[in-house]
Parts: C-alpha cells; structure tokens; sequence
C-alpha cells in the first residue's frame, strides 16, 4: 500500500551542496517525512505536485536569491511555510525575505536545537492555517446548505399562499361577476408582459400577487352597490370607487404582499392624473399598476359579457393606442404592441379551460418566453 504523505508531517529541505549527506536531514528525520532537493525547480516541481507544511531552504553562501526563492515557493504553495537559512553574506536579504512571506531566517553560525524550535513553531503556525481553512470552507458549506434550504422553505410557503390566494380571488370572482377566467388571465398576460418590459424577479412577482389581487379590496362594497344589474348612481360609484383603497388597508400590513398592495392600491389610476383614488401622475404611478391598467383594460375589451360580445384584438390594440398618454403609459403600450398575438391568444384559451391543477403563474408564462426566444434561436 502506498503511504499518503500528510503535509503537517512534511518537511522539504533545499539544499544545493549535492553529493554529500544532509545534517539536516539526518536531525530532522525522526519527527518529520523529510524530502531533499538540491535545485529550485526540483522544489517547484515537488510543490506543485504535493504539499509541504515547511520548507527549509538553505541559500549557501549566494548560490540562491533569497526574497526571490521564497517568492517562488509562496508562489506555488500558497499554505507552506518558509525557513530561509542565511550565511553572514545573505543577512542583508532578511528584511525582503520576510516580506516576500518567510516565516523565519536563520543565520549561520545556529544551534540546532535553535533550528528545531523554528521549523515546529512553523508547523505549528501551518496547522493552525490548516484548522482555520477546513473551518472555514465547512461553514461556508453549512451556510450554502442552510440557505439553500431556507429558500426551499420560502418558495414552499410563497407556493402555499399562492394557492390559498387563488382560492380567495376565485371566491370574490362569483361574487362579482366576473367571467370565467377572468384571475389567470390578468395574472399571466400581465406577467407577459412584465418580460416585455424586463422587470426583475422580484418584480414580476409583485405584479402577479398584485394582478390576482386587484379587487380584493371589492370585500368592503355592499352587495347592493357591487352586484347592482342597472347602472349606478354618483354616489354608488363613488362608494365602488374607494375599493382600491379598501384593498390596500386589507394588505398592506403583509411584508410578503407589500409590492403587490401598491398595485392594488393605484390600478386605478392613470397617466394623466386623472385617475383616482388619489389622482397620480406619470411614474409617480407604480409600474406594476402601470402594466395592469392597460392589461385590465385589454381583458375587458377582448371578453365576452352577459351584455355584449368581446371586441376583435385589433379594436382593442386602436383603442389601447389611443388611450397611450392618457389613461396608459405609451411605453406599457408600446411593449404591449410587441409582444406577438399569439401569446396572448395561448394564455386567453389556457384561461378557459374547465380543469385546471394547481400551477405557478409564473412558470406559465417563463416556460412560453423560454420557447419563443428558443425558436428565435434556431431561426
């Protein structure tokens, strides 16, 4: 069986003076695994082939440059440490040795005893760096293992409040007449959207939260008011009119949902000021809320209702056009211009299907991204 070489055991001694017996060797080889090389790039080689807790290296006289014998072992052994032994002529050299990152130097004449006490307290300075690396590497993949397991944990929980929320919104759905698929719809073409525009992760979920949960804020309008079959009175609408409002109280205490209550609170609101409920002007509207008024507005266009049919695409596009600068912001149009119509016509007929399993909004719509930039590729 070949004998693994423990590197806080291994002691490399250069030594130029060749074909003579090493003192050096002989005194240190009852504690240590000793190697000896007579030339510099005989040790370079051995470094980089194995470790080595210290190196002795003997100048003799000259024959080596101090500072730039241990720039070379630090250079390829970054964890080994340095003795240099020094005659009288080379003690001049001390000062860049040590900055060059030798542990000691050691001028002749020496004690042995002297000698020893050096190369063990540089193994001991070796093995301490040995300890502090292997702690460091094993926190750091405890905190990988820990982080990854702690984002397993809030996707988990992101996930369940997804499902309970879609529950939610699909209860408020058959409270307010809302036509079937009305929720996926306004979730997944804003989320369309929102790669359109290139908004970040983080983002693209507020404006989802935020799409599912534009009305929730309808919870505090009177069923009177709310499933009224005529039109309203003015101060009926002014009472429906605070739903944004009410929406936003509801969620806004939610860190989880503090992106989306913004979205909540002005989808309602538009470009020129003129919206309500607190008549915001251009960017001071939140982008999310921005990407949903023109997507809001889209669905109802395209939808069919108890009292009409759903307008052509191409009548909803010169309507949004005309509105751009108005009631929508022109660059949400514009990209909503280029996205193809057959993404919107994919997400419209997956809206409608009778059953539907549990899903992520999200995976919908980066899965029909992924595809088309995917054919762009090839084409």
């Amino acid at each position: 069986m070949v004998e693994i070489l423990k590197p806080e055991r291994s002691l490399l001694i250069i030594e130029p003076e060749a074909g003579r017996s090493s003192p050096l060797v002989e005194f240190f080889a009852a504690r240590y695994e000793c190697e000896r090389v007579v030339q510099e790039g005989e040790a370079i080689t051995l470094l980089r082939e194995r470790d080595f807790g210290v190196v002795l290296g003997d100048l003799c006289d000259g024959l080596f440059d101090g500072p730039g014998l241990v720039k070379s072992i630090c250079g390829n052994s970054a964890c080994s440490e340095v003795i240099v032994i020094a005659s009288e002529n080379d003690s001049d050299h001390a000062i860049e040795c040590f900055r060059a990152g030798a542990f000691d130097f050691i001028k002749r004449p020496f004690e042995l005893d002297y000698l020893e006490s050096a190369v063990t307290r540089a193994f001991e300075k070796f093995e301490h760096g040995l300890i502090t690396s292997h702690y460091q590497s094993g926190l750091e993949d405890l905190l990988a293992h820990r982080s990854a397991a702690l984002d397993r944990a809030l996707e988990d929980v992101e996930n369940s409040y997804r499902v309970t929320l879609k529950a939610l919104v699909q209860a408020l759905e058959t409270r307010d007449f809302e036509t079937h698929g009305h929720s996926e719809r306004v979730v997944t073409f804003s989320l369309r959207l929102g790669h359109e525009l290139g908004l970040s992760h983080e983002s693209l979920r507020d404006l989802e939260l935020g799409a599912l949960l534009h009305d929730i804020g309808k919870i505090g309008v009177p069923d009177s008011i709310l499933r009224k079959p005529s039109k309203l009175t003015e101060k009926e609408w002014e009472k429906m009119k605070l739903h944004p409002v009410h929406g936003h109280r509801i969620l806004r205490n939610i860190p989880f949902l503090g992106g989306a209550a913004r979205v909540v609170a002005q989808h309602h609101e538009r470009w020129d000021g003129t919206g309500y409920p607190n008549g915001l002007k251009g960017e001071a509207i939140d982008i999310g809320a921005r990407i949903f008024a023109v997507i809001d507005a889209f669905d109802a266009m395209i939808s069919d209702r108890v009292y009409r049919r759903g307008r052509p695409y191409e009548d909803a596009i010169k309507e949004l056009d005309a509105c751009a600068g108005s009631q929508f912001d022109p660059l949400v149009v514009e990209a909503f211009r280029s996205v193809p119509r057959e993404d919107w016509d994919f997400l419209r007929e997956r809206s409608v299907k009778t059953k539907q399993e549990v899903f992520s909004f999200q995976a919908i719509v980066e899965d029909l991204v992924r595809s088309k930039r995917e054919v762009e590729l090839v084409h």
